[in-house]
Parts: structure tokens; sequence; C-alpha cells
């Protein structure tokens, strides 16, 4: 306890953590159950204890920075909400392709919804079940280990749930065998292994028969997917055997109403994607998020680029020393805008600013701010010393590691840049692909702005874009 006495202490240091995150982290960590201290979700955790996400997600972060928890980047299958791998950073995720043997898929990963960022506590502040996961039991194994934090596991009865969809199920050591007898129902079986990702599909249908019949399967690391077999309802004597190092948890589940509906009970989750625009995450971690060869995918991200307009003639004007306190000032005011509105940013390059957000009404809101305190800062001085250009855009992208920093790649990139350059001083230009999303046309709307559409050509673009002008 002493350590954790130490690193709380010093946890509360930094002056931009919610000290009542902190304090609902400690309570959680002295007085919650080992399960609420595996593979946190951290939006999750904000809702339940009344506190700001953006806050919370930061409070995360700083606390693992400082050792309280380790971070978990899983990979998840979109469809059943599976773990698919578990990394440490996520310079170790490195596979084009992850299979689910549950739904039988294989998916290409993108940071969207397919790697979740998840904070389990350290040994070193409270030994939990977990820092175990061979030693669970098997309810608190599919639980804790192989279902992601964005599936809405019940916190009581979530045994009954487990057995509302399954038949029989058996827990194996390292070279151990068993006979599991069922009966076959006419359902859509699924004989499940979770450990090693591995399944036996059977669809049983047909008149019912008393005939004995019998299935062998092994589990090993190489074979996690066999043909699909029909069997009529009755008897059947599955043969099992693990022929791996650490023990397995076959279970046999219906593929029916009650496991569909359990799997599409879903909530929100922290990201990656949204991890990657986190001003907090950006500033503790730096270079520490990508291999320099590493391209990972994302299917949009919301770009904001900015540029002060005559800023040369702004040094000649003024002279250099003003000059350089009014664009430090205007950089210091972008950086807290961009940070409020859940978004980071990436790079400065000269007067020029390049921002992400995970949603593209975020990034909006965050224009608009900009633009009014830059109003806000001219009329201080009373000059037009500060005029900004702004640039949106959305779409799909590659995050990857460029100057030891993280970075990002992709024609999306090059529009947003482009649609900057177009801005004027007085107006927000964004792209269709901005202003046509639900959420930031309620924004507008709310703030009395009609967007007006023209078609525009780019350097570098073939085709002609629709960009939007926000007066």
């Amino acid at each position: 306890m002493n350590e954790a006495q130490d690193l709380f202490s010093l946890l509360r240091q930094s002056t931009d953590v919610d000290p009542l995150a902190i304090d609902a982290i400690k309570r959680t960590i002295a007085e919650g159950k080992d399960r609420e201290l595996c593979r946190i979700n951290a939006p999750a955790f904000a809702s339940k204890h009344g506190l700001d996400e953006e806050r919370t997600i930061s409070a995360f972060l700083h606390a693992a920075r400082v050792g309280i928890f380790d971070v978990s980047w899983n990979v998840l299958c979109p469809g059943c909400g599976g773990v698919l791998d578990t990394n440490a950073t996520l310079k170790t995720l490195q596979k084009d392709e992850y299979t689910c043997a549950l739904c039988s898929q294989g998916y290409s990963p993108t940071l969207d919804e397919m790697v979740e960022v998840t904070f389990t506590v350290s040994p070193r502040i409270r030994r939990i079940a977990a820092h175990n996961p061979h030693d669970l039991p098997m309810v608190e194994y599919f639980r804790q280990i192989y279902w992601a934090s964005g599936v809405d596991v019940p916190d009581e009865d979530f045994a009954k749930k487990l057995e509302s969809f399954s038949l029989e199920d058996i827990e194996l050591a390292p070279g151990e065998k068993a006979v599991l007898p069922i009966q076959l129902p006419s359902e859509f079986i699924i004989v499940f292994e979770p450990v090693t990702h591995s399944a036996q599909f059977i669809d049983v249908k047909g008149e019912p028969t008393k005939e004995r019949r019998s299935l062998s399967l092994v589990f090993d690391r190489d074979h996690v997917q066999n043909q699909t077999l029909e069997m009529q309802p009755g008897p059947l004597r599955i043969s099992l055997e693990n022929r791996t190092d650490t023990r397995v948890l076959p279970a046999v589940f219906i593929a029916g109403e009650a496991l569909h509906d359990f799997l599409g009970k879903r909530r929100p989750f922290l990201t990656a994607k949204r991890l990657l625009t986190n001003q907090t995450f950006r500033d503790l971690y730096r270079a520490d998020t990508l291999d320099i060869d590493q391209r990972l995918k994302i299917t949009s991200l919301t770009f904001l680029f900015t540029d002060l307009r005559g800023s040369t003639a702004l040094y000649e004007r003024v002279g250099d020393l003003a000059a350089f306190d009014l664009v430090r000032a205007h950089f210091q005011v972008l950086h807290e805008i961009v940070a409020a509105e859940a978004g980071a940013v990436v790079k400065t390059i000269g007067d020029a600013v390049m921002a992400t957000f995970a949603t593209p009404d975020r990034a909006i809101a965050a224009a608009l701010r900009m633009r009014d305190a830059m109003r806000a800062l001219n009329d201080t001085s009373g000059r037009e010393d500060l005029l900004l250009k702004i640039g949106v855009h959305a779409g799909p992208c590659i995050a990857v590691s460029l100057n030891e920093r993280q970075d990002y790649f992709g024609q999306t990139v090059n529009i947003a840049s482009r649609v900057q350059n177009l801005a004027n001083t007085q107006a927000i230009f964004a792209t269709r692909a901005v202003v046509d999303d639900n959420l930031t046309a309620d924004l507008l709307h709310r703030n009395a702005l009609t967007p007006v559409p023209h078609e525009v050509s780019l350097r570098g673009i073939e085709r002609e874009i629709a960009v939007y002008t926000i007066p």
C-alpha cells in the first residue's frame, strides 16, 4: 500500500488530472471486485461514477504512465466482440488479418472499432485473479478475458446468461483427454474453445436419431477452424484432447436467439482511434505509439488545418518580438481548444496547425471556438493581427510514424490541407463528408449557421469536390 500511496501522490501532482477521477479510481482499487479492475472500459467507468469522459480518459492515461495501470491494446472481432489478440503496445499489432473462429470471418484490423484500449490494475498495486487468467473459472474467463469491454456483460447473473445458450462445457488441463456426451437439439451448434480461439460448427437438422455418434476434436495452436458438419438430432459423444501447454475451456453453444441477443448488447468503449486523437495521450507517449514500419488503417478520421493569413506582414508591421508573442498566444489558445474538444494537435508547421478529431462535429465545434477566440484576441489588441484560415475534412487514412512522432498519411490529409488553403479569414471551409454528418448538422443548426456549397478544384486532386463555406 505504501507504493500505491506514493504513486497516487505522484498522480495528484499532475495539475491537469481531474481529482474526482483520481478519487474514483483509488476507491475502486481499494474496494472494487477483481473483475472491476481487469480491462477497465474508461468511458463506462466515467458514466458509472458520473465523471467527465475526456477527463476520466486523461486520468487513466496519467495513472498508467506512473505505473498504477497496465495498458492493453486489444484487437476485436466486430461480429461477436471477442478479443482476438492482446498487445501491451500498439507497436506489436503487426498482422494484416485476424480470423474469428466463433464468427468464421477474417478481418483486416482498423483502429476505429477493431482495436480497444483498456486499463488493468498493476500487480504492484493490487493482485487480481485476472493476472493469472488460466486460473480463472470458465465464466470469469469469458467475462474478463474473451469478451471485449464493449460487450455489455451484465454485472450480476452472468453465469445464468451464459447457461441460456450453453449445452455443456468442460475444463481440460495440458495434455488431458475427455469425453463429453451431449444430446444434439435441432439447432446450429458451435463447439467453441476461447483459449485457442477454435471452433467446430455442427448444423443439426433432419429426423431425430437414437444412433450414438462420435466426434473427435483436438485443441492446438495450428487448427482453429474445422469444416461445418451436418448431423441429425440425437446423442453425440465428443472426444476432446488438449495438445497445448495451457488449459483449454471448450463449451458447446447453441447459436440461437439467446446467443445473438447477448452478442448484440454493446456499449461505447475507448477505441485506438479515439486515443490517438487525444491530446493527453500524444503528450505523454509521444514517439512510443507506432513502430517505424507500421501502417495502420483508420476508416474515418477528421482533420482540421489552420494557418495565419499575412503572418509575414504581421512581423513587418508590429516587429519580431510583438509578432512572436501574438503567434505564441494564438498557438496556446488553439491547443487548449483542440484538447477541450477531445482532439489532438499532430504538429505545427510554421504558423499552421494540423489537428485530428475522432468525429467531424468535434472538429467543427473547435473551428467555431477558434474563430471566436481569434476575434476576441484582435478585439483586445484593437487590431486585426490574427487572421485565421480553417479547413476541415474527414475520411480514411493511415496512421504512421514520421520524424519520431505519430503522424497520418493519405489523400484525406492532402484534401484537408488544400481546403484550408481555400479558406478566407471570415469563414470556415469544410467538405461534404463533414457537413453531412448528423451531429455536425445539429451543431450548425443550433448555432443558426447554414453551410453554403460550391464545387472546387484542388491542386493534386483530379475530381472536383464539394466544399462548404460556414459563415
